[in-house]
C-alpha cells in the first residue's frame, strides 16, 4: 500500500468559462515526435460552419493515459448503460484560419 502521509492535497481551480464546458460532435488529431493536438470542435452542417472551441496539447506519454481512461470510462459506461454504438463520420470538412 502507498504511503499517503507524504502527498500534498491538490487544489484545482475552474474558471467559470471553462466549468460551462463546450458540446463537441467532432474532434481532429495531430501529432508530432513530441505532442499530441486534439482539436474539439462542434459542426453544424445545415449551417455549413464548424467552431473548435478547445484545442488541447499533450506529451505521447501522457495521451496513452487519456486513451486508457477514456477505455477503462466507457467500458463502466456500456457495464451500467449498455452498448454504445459508433457515430457515422460527419463527412469532409474543411477549415478556415
Amino acid at each position: 500500500m502507498e504511503n499517503n502521509q507524504n502527498q500534498k492535497q491538490l487544489q484545482i481551480k475552474v474558471s467559470d468559462e471553462i466549468l460551462k464546458g463546450f458540446y463537441a460532435n467532432a474532434m481532429q488529431v495531430m501529432h508530432s515526435k513530441e505532442e499530441f493536438v486534439l482539436d474539439f470542435m462542434n459542426l453544424s452542417p445545415v449551417q455549413g460552419v464548424g467552431i473548435v472551441g478547445s484545442r488541447v496539447i499533450m506529451s505521447p506519454g501522457h495521451m496513452k493515459r487519456v486513451i486508457a481512461a477514456l477505455q477503462e470510462n466507457m467500458a463502466k459506461y456500456e457495464g451500467g448503460f449498455g452498448k454504445v454504438e459508433t457515430a457515422e463520420e460527419p463527412g469532409e470538412m474543411g477549415f478556415k484560419g
